[in-house]
């Protein structure tokens, strides 16, 4: 049932106007800090919300402005746009008392708070856009948004870095634009709000060239290789940043625009008939495996977190290739699980880089018996990544194996064992570094960060067990992933 309600563009709009506060009244520090949590705090439960109605089968419409007949900004939430609208409104919050604590010492806050929130906005109008159009213009305004961000420190490595971002991600985004108007022209339109609007009858070829043109735009921000250049050299940003790059916003943001192409664009039907996501579930496959192979050897903290997120983020894409139900639980609830999974350890690698100056992975040895509760969370989400049960990790690994041992494709649930292989091979070495070793002569005394830094760590990663064991419980994320699941496949 679709229902006429203003909130679906009120959430995007509260981060809107956030950032205009910001940019007028942030040079006090109070106002910042002030308008920053207020909005974040507004936005969330504005989506909250609409949680009930999304989980009862109701969809909230509203339609901002029609250019032409049927093209125009609107905005949608179902199930699947409020799982990645409440993922990222709810991880706002806890990133922006986070970069409250960390970018106290910095310069250009105002520049800084101002382009964050807009990012957030954008985020969630990627997330309830409507069409192909809308899902575009937010796409764009997140790449333009996103990069004073990634220059904030304006050292020649972050303007190289922000030069490489902007050629990766504006490519990205024409692919997209070129898939949007081949998409209009093949069907007459560009919604989302049905499972496929595609047909056979527009011809394999032209099909074919539209589904690579939008995985290739959406595919930049989502990492996939060999799209993945701009994900590492983006590292140069402050850890806020990064840990919104990683888990918030815009590698999200590629991931969901994919999950869009295949179950609201071209529908599991036609995919199927084409068999036009083989070689995709192959080069997620490929993608998980290589990313992994190189974190092993990244000494500096932040890379190997980046090479992580290229990986983990191809788990989302393996599970859409493989149009079964189990593959798209998997690939939505990832979205979640990956994400607090992956902003808990960039927490963990900003605070021990704010406390005691350290970047790389062999200067943490005994860092574990200096900041126990840091290095406490950044173990939680080491055993998610690498699945271990009860951990949020675990479950994308299980659904994600019964996927493809639904597809028939046995294969991919052995990159799933390799991949926890692998994954165990670079996050375990920190952990026995943290807390069996420690640095020859050092006095080591607890001296854990402050608390701006901590709490919004230990409250990820209390999620991360929370989303590990609370599959069967209404009302959590899985129930909504499970309801757009059974939309997708009208189950």
């Amino acid at each position: 049932m679709e229902v006429t309600d203003i909130r679906p563009m009120l959430a995007p709009m509260i981060s809107f106007a956030c950032a205009g506060l910001v940019f007028l009244m942030g040079k006090k520090p109070f106002w910042r800090n002030f308008w920053s949590l207020s909005a974040a705090s507004l936005k969330l439960l504005v989506v909250f919300t609409m949680l009930p109605g999304a989980l009862k089968g109701t969809v909230y419409v509203f339609r901002l402005v029609e250019f032409t007949p049927g093209i125009g900004l609107a905005f949608r939430t179902d199930a699947l746009g409020m799982f990645f609208g409440i993922v990222s409104s709810m991880l706002w919050v806890f990133t922006t008392i986070y970069a409250i604590g960390y970018m106290e010492p910095e310069h250009a806050q105002v520049r800084f708070f101002g382009f964050f929130a807009l990012c957030v906005s954008a985020t969630v109008g990627i997330a309830f856009a409507e069409n192909l159009l809308t899902l575009f213009l937010f796409y764009e305004t997140l790449t333009i948004c996103t990069y004073p961000l990634v220059i904030h420190e304006e050292t020649p490595e972050a303007m190289k870095a922000g030069r490489k971002y902007l050629i990766y991600t504006l490519t990205g985004g024409a692919f997209v634009l070129l898939g949007t108007v081949l998409t209009y022209q093949l069907c007459g339109t560009i919604t989302l709000s049905k499972p496929g609007i595609l047909s056979l009858s527009a011809g394999p070829a032209a099909l074919t060239w539209l589904f690579v043109s939008l995985i290739a735009g959406f595919g930049v921000k989502a990492a996939i290789m060999p799209l993945h250049g701009w994900l590492p050299s983006a590292m140069v940003a402050p850890t806020p940043v990064s840990a919104l790059l990683h888990a918030v916003a815009v590698v999200k943001a590629g991931a969901f625009g994919i999950l869009r192409v295949v179950y609201n664009v071209f529908g599991v039907e036609l995919l199927r008939q084409m068999h036009l996501t083989t070689w995709l579930a192959y080069l997620a496959a490929f993608t998980i495996i290589a990313a992994s192979f190189i974190a092993l050897f990244q000494d500096n903290f932040k890379r190997r977190l980046a090479y992580s997120t290229v990986s983990q983020l191809s788990y989302i894409i393996l599970g859409a290739s493989l149009l079964t139900p189990w593959g798209a639980t998997a690939a939505i609830v990832h979205i979640a699980n990956q994400a607090f999974s992956k902003i808990t350890m960039f927490f963990v690698a900003g605070a021990i880089q704010r406390k005691t100056g350290k970047t790389c992975v062999h200067e943490l040895a005994g860092i574990g018996y200096q900041m126990p509760y840091t290095m406490g969370a950044f173990t939680v989400a080491a055993l998610s990544f690498v699945g271990v049960p009860l951990f949020a990790g675990f479950v994308s690994k299980w659904y994600l194996s019964l996927g493809a041992l639904q597809s028939g494709q046995w294969w991919f649930a052995l990159v799933m064992i390799v991949s926890s292989l692998l994954n165990a091979g670079y996050w375990f070495p920190i952990v026995y570094l943290a807390f069996f070793k420690s640095p020859p002569g050092a006095r080591l005394r607890i001296d854990e960060a402050p608390w701006t830094l901590l709490a919004p760590t230990l409250i990820c990663a209390a999620y991360v067990i929370m989303l590990g064991t609370t599959v069967d419980v209404p009302a959590m994320p899985f129930s909504l992933a499970r309801a757009a699941v059974q939309f997708v496949f009208g189950m």
